[in-house]
Parts: C-alpha cells; sequence; structure tokens
C-alpha cells in the first residue's frame, strides 16, 4: 500500500482539526502502515509521583493510530477510536519526550486495526503498550 500523507501533511491536519492540542504530537516518521509520533512532556502531563499521567500516554497512543490511518487513506478526519485497550508497564521519565511507534496491523474499508508500543525517550523498554480500533466513515 502507498502513503497517501507524509509527516508534513500529517503535523498539517493536527494544526488544523485540533488546534487545542497540535503542539502536543509532532510526526517524526511515516511509512506504509507506520507512523513514529513524539510528545515534549510539558508539566501539564505530570502526575504525583514524579511520573507522566496515564492520560497523556493513552493520548498519544490514540493521536498515533488515528495518524498512522490517515497517512494510509487521506485526510478522512472523521474516524473515530472505537476500541482501546493500554498496558502502562514501566514508570515513564518525567522530563523526558514520549515516542510512540504505531503500526497498523490492517486497515480495511470500515476499520483499522493497530498496536503502539511507547518509549521513553532514552529507555529501551517500553513504557506502554496499546491496542486499538478505529471506524473509518464510508466514503
Amino acid at each position: 500500500m502507498d502513503l497517501m500523507l507524509d509527516a508534513a501533511a500529517l503535523n498539517a491536519i493536527m494544526v488544523k482539526e485540533f488546534p487545542q492540542v497540535a503542539e502536543d504530537y509532532i510526526v517524526e516518521h511515516v511509512e506504509p502502515m507506520q507512523v513514529t509520533v513524539r510528545l515534549p512532556v510539558a508539566e501539564r502531563h505530570l502526575r504525583p509521583g514524579g511520573t507522566i499521567s496515564g492520560p497523556t500516554m493513552f493520548s498519544l497512543a490514540d493521536v498515533s493510530i488515528y495518524l498512522a490511518t490517515m497517512a494510509m487513506i487521506g485526510p478522512v478526519t472523521l474516524a473515530v477510536t472505537t476500541n482501546c485497550s493500554i498496558d502502562f508497564m514501566r514508570k515513564p521519565k518525567a522530563g523526558v519526550d514520549l515516542i510512540a511507534q504505531a503500526r497498523l496491523l490492517k486497515l480495511g474499508k470500515l476499520l483499522a486495526v493497530g498496536d503502539v508500543l511507547i518509549h521513553s525517550e532514552g529507555m529501551q523498554a517500553p513504557v506502554a503498550r496499546a491496542s486499538l480500533t478505529y471506524a473509518i466513515p464510508p466514503r
């Protein structure tokens, strides 16, 4: 399958469609069925105990599969999450960026299924793993 959108186009979609959170996500790399997304960690992402909050990691996983789907099908911005399961495996480093590596496992006409590994920059082992399904509206 060929890419429909590159990193610059995906970053532009975030600015246009989600300006309230666009600065939280930077698409760094795109290839067929895969994207790498960085979340520059700020104080608002932290929770008591000196770590990054679960909702922050969930949103990174969710946005990453959304962007991987857009990369393959084009700007169908009304695609929505229909399922998500996330495992928080290790404590991420506070103040260190999170890197999500998302890959689509199946891309059909109506559903996209993928998984995401989230790393704290500089850590070899993942801090979280998520599995997501997106519903793609009829075109």
